[in-house]
């Protein structure tokens, strides 16, 4: 596979990761705003999936109305993904990154859920982390693909690796928040490793 792949998201940390987990796949990676695009999108659906297509189609059509020839055969990427704690109904699901205000630090909203888990014991405090990830190819085809990884809240932050919910997100057979696994260790297992791993097979069939 040759050419460029232009994830729409501005998250720094997003994009390593999505660097290292595609780090064998022959394509220029790069981020909307490396692109030069820039995009107001309004993810009102109903659904990871529904927000990962609409933010990808978002800027698939800015691409397409700066006719650039650089860019004419980009594929164009996006993530939509969150934590969902089945004691709290799914919360905060699509409202991850909304959660207490976007721009509200992740500790403050680490510690919120925490606090509203006050005396829910071990065994009801299950949840996973869900990404979807969404890909237009230049032929205006959608592809989406899912991961998910299920954990457990815990009762604290631990670990300075990883980025948002990951430090009181508890993996069972690892012993470990996912912020206290080696990044190698994390994109193995995290539910956007899954999903990209996914899509980059289902790229390979079509490219």
């Amino acid at each position: 596979m040759k050419g460029t792949i232009i994830f729409a998201t501005g998250n720094a940390g997003k994009m390593r990761e999505i660097r290292e987990i595609l780090g064998d796949i022959d394509m220029e990676i790069l981020s909307m705003k490396e692109a030069g695009i820039e995009a107001d999108i309004v993810e009102d659906g109903a659904s990871f999936e529904e927000n990962a297509v609409i933010k990808a189609r978002a800027v698939a059509d800015k691409l397409a109305g700066r006719r650039e020839p650089a860019y004419a055969e980009a594929i164009v990427m996006a993530d939509d993904s969150g934590l969902a704690i089945d004691a709290l109904n799914g919360e905060p699901g699509i409202y991850s990154a909304r959660y207490l205000g976007e721009d509200t630090p992740y500790s403050v909203k680490n510690r919120s859920l925490i606090a509203r888990l006050a005396g829910v014991p071990d065994e009801k405090r299950t949840a996973r982390f869900v990404c979807a990830i969404a890909a237009v190819l230049a032929t205006g085809e959608t592809l989406v693909t899912q991961g998910v990884i299920e954990g457990r809240i815990g009762y604290e932050e631990k670990g300075g690796n990883g980025f948002g919910y990951d430090p009181i997100f508890w993996v069972p057979e690892y012993g470990c928040t996912t912020a206290q696994l080696s990044e190698e260790e994390k994109n193995r297992i995290s539910h956007r490793g899954r999903a990209l791993r996914a899509m980059k097979e289902e790229l390979g069939k079509r490219i």
